[in-house]
Order: C-alpha cells, then structure tokens, then sequence
C-alpha cells in the first residue's frame, strides 16, 4: 500500500511542476507565448507501442501530430472564433513509458487521476489502442456510469491476441471490464469470429454502427442513446476511410469521411457530457504530412465542439 501512495505522490508532484509543460509555442497549436490563460486541457503525448500486429511507427505519432497542428488555423470558420482562447490548452512534455504494457498503462492511467482531481481535461495521443484502457480507469471510478464513443475499424473485443490481454485488438474489451462501462462504436467494419459470442452476450452494453450500413445509418438513435451520458471518446484513427488516412497499421476501406465524422462528434458534444478524449494509431508516413495534420485538427474539432456546444 505504501507503494501505490508513493506513486501517486510521484506523480502529483509530476504534475504539479510548471516546467512538466512545454511552452506554448512548442505545444499543442504552437500557440504564441504571449498568450496567458488556466489550462482547462492537457495534451497528453503517450507513444505506447508494444502490441502492434501489422504496420508499426505509432510510438511517433504524438510528437507528429503536435509538429503538424502547428499548421491549423486557430480560427474555425464554423464556430466562428478562434476557440483555443476560450479552452485553455497545455501540453505536457514527452516523457519515458515503461517497457512493460501494465506498469505503462498504470502510469497512465494515474496520469489522468492526477488531472481529473485538477478538473482538468485530459486528451491523450497515442500510440497504438492498448493505451485507453489505462486512460480510461480513473474515469470508471470517478463517474457512476461512463459511455465510451468509440471510432475504430476494428472492434476490439478479443479477450486477448497473440497471448497478450492489454493487446490492441483488446482495448474496447478490457475497458468492458469496469462493468459501469457501455460502449457505441462507430465505423466498425472488421470483427473475428471469435468475438461474436461477447458481442451477444453483451448486447445492452454495446451499440455499434457498421460501416457496412452507414447508408442506413439513423442518428437520431444515437442522439438517443447518448442523451445525458457521461462520455469518453476514444478514436483509433483506423476508422477513417484508408484513402484519407492510410497512416495507420491496419488501414481498412469502407470507413468514415471527414464530414460525417464530424456530425457524429458534433452530436455527442451537443447531447452529452464529454469529460476525456484519445486519439490513437497514427502511424506517420515520411512525407506525407497530410495525414498528422488531419488528425491535429480532428483533436481541435473535438476540443472545440466540447467547450463551444
């Protein structure tokens, strides 16, 4: 017991230190060092990899996706504001994960305990999926319920794949393990055999939205479904259509577009509470910027929606 109080002091103090911040410049938006504000948001850069079965390289996605949101405008058109100014956004400085997934997750997750205490916004980049789980565990303790909007290719219920339970491919089934935890999942298009049976049984706890039936698809049951809840979002960003986001290790066809994904987020901020946030599986392509950037921007689209709605 004594240990676990010492690691959370740890990381109180951790948190608790200016310097633990980059500047603004250097941070989330490069926003001008001249700006003074309370931090509402911290950007957590969490490039976990230790699970990845095809494609690798998201242990540098954080670092790009914050080079590349120094190239978004800050005014959003939509909203008619520049936004950041009314949020308040840190970025915390990298720092070293654990080889080791549990201890990495462990820290993690008393990461965003430390802001939560702080009612502080936490929006974590990834890094490969395995990493929500960890995000999310201080969530379940702090909230009688919580919804996890998920946006992903993939359904990730596998108990475990290639004998690792915090695998991946297992990171929507270990946050089902908080039995206060439901889940609507949008953009799912790829599911093992082996997952049905969980997928049945647990059915009042999971919604999903297939890809295959995105044609169909009616939100105003997922308005419905989401109304008043306590949300977190985690978006693996494999649920975008490959031909606008092929940086990634499993890129599937028949995915979201920018437009409807949007939408979807639009109504979540619109209809619930959203209280935390990832983004995760960026897989960065030399080269291609385009990829880092649209995934900046859907973190400041997210952010937006959360604080202007």
């Amino acid at each position: 017991m004594s240990g676990k109080i010492e690691v959370e002091k740890t990381f109180q103090k951790f948190l608790d230190k200016k310097l633990n911040y980059l500047s603004n410049k250097n941070g989330f938006l490069g926003i001008d060092n001249k700006f003074n504000f309370k931090e509402k948001v911290v950007i957590i850069p969490f490039g976990l990899e230790k699970t990845v079965s095809y494609g690798s390289g998201t242990k540098n996605g954080p670092k790009e996706i914050i080079k590349a949101s120094h190239q978004v405008e800050l005014y959003d058109e939509e909203l008619n504001c520049e936004p950041y100014k009314k949020i308040g956004i840190k970025t915390l400085k990298p720092f070293k994960i654990d080889k080791n997934i549990n201890k990495a997750l462990k820290k993690m997750s008393n990461i965003n305990k430390g802001l939560l205490d702080k009612k502080i916004f936490p929006m974590t980049f990834g890094g490969e999926h395995s990493i929500t789980p960890g995000c999310l565990e201080p969530f379940t303790k702090k909230y009688k319920k919580i919804c996890l909007l998920h946006f992903d290719a993939h359904a990730d219920l596998r108990d475990s794949y290639n004998g690792e339970r915090f695998s991946h491919a297992s990171a929507i089934r270990r946050c089902l393990d908080h039995k206060n935890v439901s889940v609507i999942s949008f953009g799912i298009r790829n599911i093992s055999k082996e997952e049905i049976p969980f997928l049945k049984k647990n059915k009042s706890r999971i919604n999903i939205f297939w890809a295959k039936d995105k044609m169909k698809w009616n939100l105003n049951k997922f308005k419905n479904l989401i109304k008043n809840k306590t949300v977190y979002i985690t978006f693996d960003v494999d649920g975008l259509d490959s031909s606008i986001m092929p940086a990634t290790g499993t890129p599937e066809p028949g995915g979201l577009f920018w437009d409807e994904t949007l939408n979807i987020i639009k109504i979540a901020a619109k209809n619930s509470n959203i209280v935390g946030a990832d983004i995760n599986e960026l897989s960065p392509i030399k080269g291609f910027n385009s990829y880092n950037f649209l995934v900046a921007k859907l973190a400041y689209k997210i952010l937006s929606y959360k604080y202007l709605y």
